[in-house]
């Protein structure tokens, strides 16, 4: 008997007790390797990684099995990109605006300024253009993405001294992430990229005056209230960064189409349950940090007036000289717009009425 007739007239009992599994078990067994840009400490940036491999492995029985690696391990927390499109490591998961030096186009996978918020970029990602659209420029790097994870809007960063008004960015010497800071260089700030595990100690010996990281539930982890009193809020450059799962293209190709499912629902799990854990964690780790003598400061207008006016200006900069930041770019605005003007009637209204009310 073929096994579509034993199942057809065995049942599922039967095909248990004749010792025919379900197709996924028929798999071959595969070790696969990914490799984070983020410190074992944080259990949301990193754990993106455990929350993906533990899913992959509940899906496919134990036969697909992935090792998670932190930020130094197998490589540099920013040498992740490289080593999936050369196939050093199968995966990865980092947040794509760290490679902006490379092409700007890549931070329109995860945050620029004044961007999409994080249920926006969701949208734009899997009922929009935004995974088409990002695939066709990973494809040049041998690399297929998937949404791996969103903060939510970020805080503004940690600073030794108050910023009171735009002549305070002049000079100012910011860690901070991605694509922002091209805008804060247009201020007249002194731009830092430096990963997570090394902020600490820059702040500490004051090699550097600011600088920005997620939220409070992960800033606190890290200590910068213990170094610098100031904590501004929003963080414009990152309304909804995204993070990424990048898979080297070959390996992907090479699965078999039951583990190319389990890898998009482990994935779709992963980028669901980080949102889930900022949201619910944020709360108390801010009340903590101010308990403990955090000042929380808000960014003053021409601050933000000026950071909008340099960001737009260097969009339409980019525009001129990038295809791809512009075809993408064009989609991403447009949507964008749509999403503020929906916005505006439903959640906007919604939040600014309830955050007045004493509950």
């Amino acid at each position: 008997m073929d096994r579509r007739s034993l199942i057809k007239n065995a049942g599922i009992a039967g095909v248990l007790a004749a010792g025919v599994a379900p197709a996924v078990h028929a798999q071959a067994a595969l070790r696969w390797r990914i490799a984070s840009s983020f410190p074992k400490s944080l259990d949301t940036l990193f754990g993106v990684c455990d929350v993906f491999a533990k899913k992959v492995g509940e899906l496919s029985g134990g036969k697909f099995t992935i090792t998670t690696h932190a930020a130094g391990e197998l490589m540099p927390a920013f040498g992740v990109l490289d080593g999936v499109s050369n196939g050093t490591v199968e995966m990865a998961n980092t947040a794509p605006y760290y490679f902006f030096g490379k092409d700007p186009t890549y931070a329109l996978d995860c945050a620029i300024p004044f961007g999409l918020n994080s249920r926006q970029m969701t949208a734009w990602m899997y009922e929009g253009n935004g995974l088409k659209l990002m695939r066709e420029f990973y494809a040049k790097y041998n690399i297929i993405n998937f949404p791996g994870g969103n903060t939510g809007s970020q805080m503004g960063g940690w600073y030794r001294k108050e910023i009171k008004s735009v002549a305070d960015i002049k000079g100012l010497k910011f860690r901070v992430g991605g694509f922002a800071g091209k805008v804060i260089e247009r201020m007249g700030g002194v731009p830092q990229n430096i990963p997570g595990g090394e902020i600490y100690t820059a702040l500490e010996k004051g090699t550097i005056d600011a600088a920005e990281w997620v939220g409070p539930y992960d800033d606190q982890k890290l200590g910068f209230n213990k170094v610098a009193p100031f904590y501004y809020y929003p963080g414009w450059w990152e309304g909804g960064p995204q993070l990424d799962f990048f898979i080297n293209q070959k390996a992907f190709e090479a699965l078999t189409p039951e583990y190319k499912a389990i890898v998009e629902a482990a994935a779709a799990t992963a980028h669901t349950d980080m949102q889930a854990k900022y949201d619910a964690r944020n709360p108390a780790a801010l009340k903590e940090l101010v308990a403990k003598g955090t000042k929380l400061r808000p960014f003053t207008n021409d601050v933000m007036a000026l950071a909008f006016k340099e960001s737009m200006a260097l969009y339409e900069e980019l525009n001129d000289k990038n295809p791809d930041w512009k075809k993408i770019y064009a989609d991403f605005s447009k949507f964008r717009a749509e999403q503020n003007l929906w916005f505006r009637f439903t959640e906007a209204k919604f939040d600014t009425f309830m955050q007045a009310q004493k509950l």
